[in-house]
């Protein structure tokens, strides 16, 4: 049995994916051309989600850089995810990623969402209605400091 044998499919192609993204990244000029590349980035891994996950994704995108517009778009791991001072803050896993059944807004280390000594870093996503809308707001909004 090899190292690689204790990894999904799924999990193998996520590092890899994340290699060519530190790859990319380190190609880039830093400024609005990484910045609009990140962004077109993002844009292609939500397009290629399933419709479901899809039409999530595309809301949490929005409702991310509403709740706070200097995040910034970058993939992550082939993931949407969102920075701040190139630390990734918030992540959006479709369902599909790795064949779970629903789909998760997670967050980073670097989200002020500390609340005691213990508390959630990743929800889980089916659908979208109002009330999750302003919760993924403010979650943001205090991961951020905003």
């Amino acid at each position: 049995m090899t190292a690689a044998d204790n990894f999904t499919a799924e999990e193998r192609e996520a590092m890899k994916e994340r290699a060519r993204e530190a790859k990319a990244e380190a190609r880039r000029q830093k400024g609005e051309d990484q910045r609009a590349a990140d962004l077109a980035d993002v844009l292609s891994k939500i397009e290629a989600m399933a419709p479901a996950d899809r039409a999530i994704a595309e809301r949490v995108h929005e409702l991310v850089l509403s709740a706070d517009p200097e995040l910034a778009p970058r993939t992550w791991y082939g993931m949407p995810a969102y920075a701040k001072d190139g630390k990734v803050v918030c992540f959006f896993q479709d369902a599909g990623k790795f064949k779970a059944r629903y789909s998760t807004l997670g967050f980073q280390d670097p989200a002020l969402l500390d609340d005691g000594v213990m508390w959630p870093t990743s929800y889980a996503l089916t659908g979208m209605d109002a009330a999750a809308e302003q919760r993924i707001v403010a979650l943001v909004k205090q991961a951020t400091g905003k």
